[in-house]
């Protein structure tokens, strides 16, 4: 590939099954990209885990590797789920598996599930490794597990220490909480500024950013900016943001400033993404398509290459996504799944398609809860690339869905603020005009139609009925 010295820049996505890597251009032209997969491991409902020297240390060393063979690269950002903890040694060599969101091991309170509204699993996640180790070196998030691999640089930054909870104290690490825990501040990450720079990247001009929040770097690039739009972003975790243009509080949602000036963010994480997605259609054997984990492909998506509606839109039936209990809105992690209105008619595809729906139920949920006067959704995430998901989401949402061009939306973002630390572009305001749609999916009105009474019933047999 041709030299574009230095003009390139390189995301990394530590995600739940994958460590997906683009190089970008100065436009936001993806130059190449790469998929280093790795496990996903749960053994209980209230466990989830990586082994974080495949997922955190050597993933991103390969990736970068491999996504940067002929190119001059200028900047490297590491983006992941948030929050995750590894403890680890003096090399940086993790110690421990790397605790990702809503393992029970976070719990302040042991067997105690967290107070609804809460995320306490930071705390938890370092007072669990200080246990499991006193003696590490340090007690570090996947972002700062693969930045000091790549740089020797353990660095977040400030997006990403934010969401720490009282781990941080006016941007700093809070050293009454850590004592709490029995850990140093100098065993935490360093913290830079948003874009800012960290490090070098070891054999190479490259500059390195701090580690920084998956969602964050997909909603910078997906250019669902107007008051009105849905950000979904369908990874492992489905996570959703509906703009609207003043604060408001809803019971259960978060919000939270948009990085677009005069813009809020109201919505949250939630369970039915991908990590449901995927199980349910792993039950169904030979009749799926492959998961998203398992795909690759250009940036590009015909809309003659998806598949039709299959099935009777009447004979569908409802599947409540609660695998692992719920976050937004819930926050209740002893919820359980459910599969209802089933018969002796329906074949796999109807159960394909409920999945499918039941993540648009729950965007229709939150956008309701939110009181969102919605106009679209924007997609983002591996997801993207299951055509089905996307026009169920379209029917059970009540709403047109864009699919953005570059389903790497975490990678493609991170590549961005890898731009800025980089020096090669100014501000985060920039970042709008890598925003690209792929294609269109518009709500079928038979399809949307049935989809609003199976919803209803979704409501009646969920959680606050």
């Amino acid at each position: 590939m041709t030299s574009v010295s230095g003009s390139a820049t390189v995301g990394i996505d530590i995600g739940s099954t994958a460590v997906k890597a683009v190089a970008a251009d100065a436009d936001g032209r993806v130059l190449a990209r790469v998929r280093v997969p790795h496990r996903l491991i749960s053994t209980a409902s209230d466990r989830l885990e990586h082994d974080a020297e495949k997922a955190w240390r050597r993933g991103p060393r390969q990736a970068l590797a491999e996504v940067s063979t002929g190119l001059d690269v200028a900047g490297v950002c590491v983006a992941g789920m948030v929050p995750s903890l590894a403890a680890v040694d003096r090399r940086g060599r993790p110690l421990t598996p790397g605790l990702l969101y809503g393992d029970a091991r976070g719990y302040l309170e042991e067997g105690v599930p967290p107070t609804p509204g809460s995320m306490p699993d930071a705390e938890g996640f370092v007072r669990w490794a200080h246990r499991a180790h006193p003696d590490a070196a340090g007690y570090w998030p996947a972002q700062a597990v693969a930045g000091y691999a790549l740089a020797q640089v353990p660095a977040i930054d400030s997006a990403m220490s934010a969401t720490l909870g009282r781990l941080l104290h006016w941007g700093q690490w809070s050293e009454a909480t850590l004592t709490e825990f029995g850990v140093r501040p100098d065993q935490m990450p360093t913290i830079v500024p948003l874009g800012g720079p960290a490090g070098t990247v070891t054999g190479t001009g490259a500059v390195l950013a701090g580690g920084t929040v998956d969602a964050l770097c997909d909603q910078i690039v997906a250019g669902a900016d107007e008051v009105g739009d849905v950000l979904v972003v369908c990874g492992a975790t489905l996570i959703v943001w509906a703009v609207i243009g003043e604060w408001v509080d809803a019971p259960g949602l978060w919000t939270i400033p948009h990085t677009v000036p005069d813009r809020i963010l109201i919505g949250g994480p939630s369970n039915a993404g991908a990590l449901f997605v995927d199980w349910a259609r792993s039950l169904l054997r030979g009749g799926f398509r492959r998961p998203p984990a398992e795909r690759s492909g250009p940036d590009r998506h015909p809309a003659g290459e998806l598949a039709p509606r299959a099935g009777d839109p009447e004979r569908i039936p409802v599947w409540l996504p609660y695998l692992r209990g719920e976050r937004v809105p819930f926050h209740d992690p002893t919820l359980r799944s459910g599969l209802h209105g089933l018969d002796i008619t329906q074949d796999a595809t109807a159960l394909e398609r409920a999945a499918y729906e039941a993540s648009g139920f729950v965007i229709r949920r939150i956008v309701e809860r939110g009181g969102v006067a919605a106009r679209r959704i924007v997609a983002s995430g591996g997801g993207t690339r299951v055509g089905p998901w996307m026009q169920a989401m379209a029917d059970a949402a009540g709403l047109p869905v864009d699919v953005v061009a570059v389903p790497e939306g975490a990678a493609l973002g991170a590549a961005y603020l890898a731009r800025m630390a980089a020096g090669l572009a100014p501000t985060l305001e920039g970042s709008g005009a890598w925003a690209r749609v792929g294609y269109r999916v518009d709500p079928d009105p038979a399809w949307q139609a049935a989809a609003a009474r199976r919803y209803q019933r979704f409501v009646d047999l969920g959680p606050g009925a």
